[in-house]
Order: structure tokens, then C-alpha cells, then sequence
């Protein structure tokens, strides 16, 4: 493809993502706001695939667009009863104008800032590249959220797992401990549950994938447990299995493993590395892929249960 024609696609993207990014604000449906966020997440991806960054495309589309937009299209569900009066209580002009100019501001605000930025902008990228061979890592994304932005990672970690807690927190006092979610009863010999039958397997394989090459090419945990996740989803969804009781001991361990493992690692490198979240030369590699392999279950049972819901079925026993 010839630089003309990759300048018009730049251009129609850029484009699409300002008029989706404008409808999604003006539009008044729930729904279709939802609908046209999800649009905008795989447009973006798209866009990140034009600046050479696969490993932000892929997490775009699964985490952006694919898993925020399921549990904003859940939402939206709960919301359908309230959002006709909702709409009703249209805002004054006094209101409409003070978030206009607030929105007006902000935008001024980010684009003085990033203009103000001297040129080269100032950049940590060529430290990393001179010290990425000493994780042993390929991959340079995985490097700078393992080695160089530890912390980072580790309390994206956390932050999952509270929000986790803050929707089963959510639950009525009857169902604590009990089942998230309704329950499914879906036609077994429906395309719902052929797809459930048929997908999950590739879906496993793919997300598995994804996930284990992510120490030296594009990919990586949170884009292969999304997948994980959503194959489990399916087969939720189509009624071929149950979510587990939040109450069971072994869903619990699983959920706090990865992080435990992470924090358990991090401060033993204290002692042979002379930091924490540092890695004893030589051992950068292993420990990193370690600490990834940890956080695999983690991450699927606490995306998939998001989405599920907070327990809403009386729990077993």
C-alpha cells in the first residue's frame, strides 16, 4: 500500500473516531450509546494498529471495547426501566452551557499541554531499550510492565480484584456467598449453545496462545485471559455450565494467587536483588514469566465474574 492510500486511511480513521466519539455524547438511548462505545473501541484498536503497537491494539479490543462494553451493556439493561424518566429531566440551558465550557476547557487544557511539550518531548523509551536485555523478555511491552513498571502492574492487579468485591458487594444479604448472576435456561440444541459447544475450544487454544507468547512477541495476560474469560462466558450464557458459589474455597485461593505471587516475588527481591520488584540477574526471565503464569487464573476468574454479576442465587448447603 502506497503512502497516499495509508494517509487516507489515517485520515478516515481519524475521522470515524471523531464522529463516533461525537454521537456517542449526543445520542440519548443507553443502549445505543453502549453499542457506539464499543464501535469506538475497536476503532481505536485499529488506529493503534497503525502506530505500530499491537500489544495496546490487542488490549483495546478486548479490554476497551470487548470487556468494558459488556459490562456497560449490562448496565445499560438494569437502566432500561429508569431511563425514560431519566430522559424526561432534560438539564436547563444554564447547565448545558457550564458543561460545554467545562468540556471546552479541558480539551484547551490537554491540547496547551501536549503542544507545550519541547521537542524531543522528553522519553525514558531509550533507557529501557538499553537495559531491555537484562529481563531476558522480548517482548519490550512486557519488559516495561514486569521489570520497569512493576508496581504498576501489580496494583492493576489489585485494583481488578476490588473491583470485583465492590459488585459482589452489591448482593443482597440472603444471596452472599451464593451463585452471580441469573440463572440460564437456554434451549440446549440452539445456536446459543452449538456456538458454546463449538467455540470455547478454539477460543481456548487462541487466548492460551496469546498469552504464553506474550513474554517476546505482541500478547500477553490480560489479553488472553479476556479471551479466556469470554469463552467461559459463553458456555455460562448458553447454560451449559453455572458460575461457582463465591463462597468456595478453591475460587477464592485462585483470585488472590496471582497477586500473592507477585507481591511474594517482588519482596524477595529485596533480599537478592537488592530492591523490591527487582529480579536477581539472570533470573528476570522465569520470575517474570512466573509471576504471569500466577496472574493467568486471576485475571479470567475475575473478568468472567465481573461481567457475571454480583450473587444474586441463594448459595448451596
Amino acid at each position: 500500500m502506497c503512502s497516499s492510500d495509508l494517509l487516507a486511511v489515517d485520515i478516515s480513521l481519524t475521522l470515524l473516531v471523531l464522529a463516533m466519539a461525537g454521537w456517542i455524547i449526543a445520542v440519548r438511548d443507553t443502549f445505543a450509546a453502549v453499542i457506539g462505545f464499543v464501535a469506538y473501541g475497536l476503532l481505536l484498536a485499529l488506529i493503534w494498529v497503525r502506530l505500530a503497537a499491537p500489544d495496546v491494539a490487542l488490549t483495546e479490543a478486548a479490554i476497551g471495547g470487548g470487556l468494558t462494553g459488556a459490562l456497560l451493556i449490562g448496565a445499560a439493561a438494569r437502566l432500561r426501566r429508569t431511563e425514560a424518566a431519566a430522559c424526561a429531566e432534560y438539564p436547563g440551558a444554564l447547565t448545558r452551557t457550564l458543561a460545554a465550557a467545562l468540556a471546552v476547557t479541558v480539551a484547551a487544557a490537554l491540547a496547551v499541554g501536549v503542544l507545550a511539550l519541547p521537542d524531543p518531548a522528553p522519553t525514558l523509551a531509550p533507557a529501557a531499550a538499553a537495559n531491555l536485555a537484562t529481563t531476558g523478555v522480548g517482548n519490550p511491552i512486557t519488559a516495561v510492565l514486569l521489570a520497569f513498571r512493576a508496581m504498576d502492574t501489580l496494583l492493576e492487579a489489585i485494583v481488578v480484584l476490588l473491583a470485583l468485591l465492590g459488585v459482589w458487594s452489591l448482593a443482597p444479604d440472603r444471596a452472599w456467598g451464593g451463585y452471580p448472576g441469573p440463572q440460564r435456561h437456554v434451549d440446549p440444541n440452539g445456536v446459543l449453545a452449538y456456538l458454546a459447544r463449538l467455540l470455547p475450544p478454539i477460543g481456548i487454544i487462541v487466548g492460551l496462545y496469546i498469552f504464553w507468547i506474550g513474554a517476546d512477541l505482541p500478547g500477553g495476560k490480560f489479553q488472553g485471559a479476556t479471551i479466556l474469560a469470554a469463552m467461559w462466558l459463553l458456555v455460562i450464557g448458553a447454560g451449559l455450565a453455572d458460575t461457582p458459589p463465591v463462597s468456595r474455597t478453591w475460587l477464592r485461593v485462585l483470585l488472590v494467587i496471582g497477586p500473592l505471587v507477585f507481591i511474594a516475588i517482588g519482596f524477595a527481591g529485596s533480599i537478592t536483588a537488592g530492591a523490591v520488584l527487582a529480579y536477581p540477574e539472570g533470573y528476570a526471565k522465569p520470575l517474570i514469566v512466573a509471576i504471569e503464569i500466577a496472574l493467568m487464573p486471576t485475571l479470567v476468574l475475575a473478568l468472567a465474574l465481573l461481567v457475571a454479576g454480583a450473587p444474586q442465587r441463594t448459595p448451596p448447603g
